[in-house]
């Protein structure tokens, strides 16, 4: 028993850093309810529909801002199922906790709260208070919700082992999979010059002519903003055809194809699309370039024990969902 108390004294000093947050959505953000009633039954303990409403709150309110119709419908009941299915695996981490006769000190509680109101109140206990009271919440039920939300976070964390060792073959396998997750974005810095192929004061052969003649006074040593400032017909004529810095899939695929293939300060041959002509130029190019496997190795193992624990715990969850009695309404 002692020594479980330590861990979670260890474990709590981690959790009430992560938990702060929260506290506004559970307690101070909730929507009142009229209707009441079961909504599931775990072992005996019973998950009333305002639980549901309360845990999944703000993100209805979300959705009522984003959606409408079915759709919210849908959305909502997706999100309700979300919050009941939370709520009963809480209700199974906290009865798993009372059947080993675990025990976590009341002055942890009180240090949480008194967190809470230094860092979400300015230290001011009196504003806490009516807040609490505002939401229909005695102190004494306040301390309860804490008490629980710190049972679950710590006998989470008591149930999974931090000492994994990831082999080194599962780590290359993860790297030789899953490059693109260590490869920076390809940039290019760029500026375009667009005349159009189908204006009605011309015909097509005397714009194409025109493009010609652009391209023949850049090749002859004329500045490009320059250029672009007096001939191109895109919306970045004033800014001398500044594109900026742009990420693939900005550009329709053959312009795009030319432009991350050109070397910086190379200026293309006219390129013919859709009717226009173009003229582009790379001022500078950044990104695409990929770590190392020996760069990202640390990163790799620590995602990796991070999914290995979230299995651990999503099939110790499992195995209590098992041992239950669980009957949803």
């Amino acid at each position: 028993m002692r020594n479980f108390v330590r861990q979670f004294t260890a474990i709590l000093v981690a959790v009430c850093a992560l938990v702060l947050l929260p506290i506004c959505c559970d307690a101070f953000a909730q929507e009142p309810q009229v209707v009441d009633g079961m909504a599931a039954i775990v072992n005996g303990d019973v998950i009333t529909y305002s639980q549901v409403r309360q845990l999944s709150a703000p993100r209805e309110k979300l959705l009522r801002s984003q959606l409408s119709g079915q759709d919210l419908e849908n959305k909502l009941k997706e999100v309700r199922q979300l919050a009941l299915k939370d709520l009963i695996d809480r209700r199974l981490i906290i009865q798993a906790f009372k059947k080993e006769s675990y025990q976590i000190p009341d002055h942890v509680v009180d240090q949480r709260v008194h967190d809470i109101i230094r860092e979400s109140f300015g230290g001011d206990r009196n504003t806490f208070v009516k807040t609490l009271e505002a939401q229909n919440y005695s102190l004494g039920e306040f301390k309860e919700k804490e008490m629980e939300r710190i049972i679950v976070q710590a006998m989470r964390s008591h149930n999974v082992k931090t000492n994994y060792i990831i082999s080194p073959s599962k780590i290359e396998d993860f790297y030789r999979k899953h490059r693109e997750l260590f490869t920076s974005k390809e940039e290019i810095k760029l500026r375009m010059i667009m005349i159009s192929g189908q204006k009605d004061t011309g015909n097509a052969q005397a714009q194409k002519s025109l493009a010609e003649e652009v391209l023949g006074k850049l090749a002859g040593g004329a500045e490009f903003e320059q250029t672009a400032q007096i001939y191109s017909e895109d919306s970045t004529k004033d800014n001398g055809g500044d594109w900026g810095w742009i990420g693939r899939n900005t550009l329709a695929v053959p312009l795009e194809k030319f432009a991350f293939n050109m070397p910086v300060g190379r200026i293309s041959n006219i390129i013919d699309y859709a009717g226009n002509y173009y003229i582009l130029k790379v001022e500078d190019k950044r990104g695409g370039t990929t770590r190392s496997l020996a760069e990202a190795r640390a990163d790799i193992e620590k995602k990796l024990i991070q999914d290995e624990a979230q299995q651990i715990q999503e099939r110790w969850i499992a195995s209590l969902r098992e041992k239950a009695y669980i009957r949803t309404f």
